[in-house]
């Protein structure tokens, strides 16, 4: 049985280029957002790609949920999958989730704020993630002891050291190859990847750090206030290499 690799993040962060980093490695499969296509069918979210998704994905969450700890493709020893906890509403079998280490990929709300807006103007707290990260880390945190926070703007800091200690703490060997990576689309990529990819698809790497979050549009500052909380105590937790 492969060993599975769940990272939990919010939207706008660095899940996809920590996606193709774990790609890389000879080693490694990956699953990209395997529940956002039951979400946008449960939920009925108006998100850019909605029809796309639906159409090209499997949109049964039990299906889902037994896929998420099925073999990997080829055999491969490890499964990583991009995870965002919003996705997992209320009633979606989360049992499978005993049968894998998870880590957590956190961004100051202001960054992604500032980021997701561009894709899509109207949106709440409760579609950044960061208050179901909170939920979820206490959920993990009862199955596993020492579960991993990377913070993406100190992660660009020192990818590697990051990386070797956040390999050691899910138990499965550092490998040079995912620092860098080829660029363009992959066949892996969800059906949405055309609305939001546009820039790791142009990525061979992490690239340089991130300017500071900044401030937010006022009409964003409600969602800012209701975030804030819940990614200080995360980032107090985060892993330091």
């Amino acid at each position: 049985m492969s060993h599975v690799i769940c990272m939990w993040s919010g939207p706008r962060n660095l899940s996809t280029a920590m996606m193709r980093s774990f790609e890389n490695r000879a080693d490694c499969a990956v699953l990209d957002e395997p529940f956002f296509a039951p979400y946008l069918a449960v939920t009925g979210k108006d998100h850019p790609g909605r029809a796309e998704t639906l159409a090209a994905h499997e949109t049964d969450a039990r299906k889902v949920a037994k896929a998420c700890i099925n073999p990997t493709p080829n055999g491969q020893a490890y499964y990583f999958q991009k995870h965002m906890p919003h996705h997992m509403v209320d009633g979606f079998d989360r049992s499978w989730m005993t049968h894998a280490k998870h880590f957590m990929l956190i961004r100051h709300p202001a960054a992604v704020i500032n980021s997701y807006a561009k894709g899509r103007a109207a949106f709440d707290e409760r579609d950044i993630g960061l208050l179901q990260q909170l939920e979820f880390f206490k959920r993990i945190s009862a199955l596993q002891d020492n579960v991993p926070i990377i913070d993406s703007g100190v992660f660009l800091n020192d990818p590697e050291g990051h990386l070797r200690k956040l390999c050691a703490a899910l138990d499965m060997p550092f490998d040079p190859n995912m620092l860098s990576w080829p660029a363009g689309p992959r066949d892996t990529d969800g059906a949405w990847a055309p609305y939001w990819y546009a820039s790791v698809e142009t990525s061979t790497g992490f690239g340089p750090p991130r300017e500071s979050a900044g401030a937010v549009d006022q009409k964003y500052q409600s969602i800012l206030d209701a975030t804030l909380p819940a990614y200080l105590a995360l980032f107090k937790k985060r892993l330091i290499p």
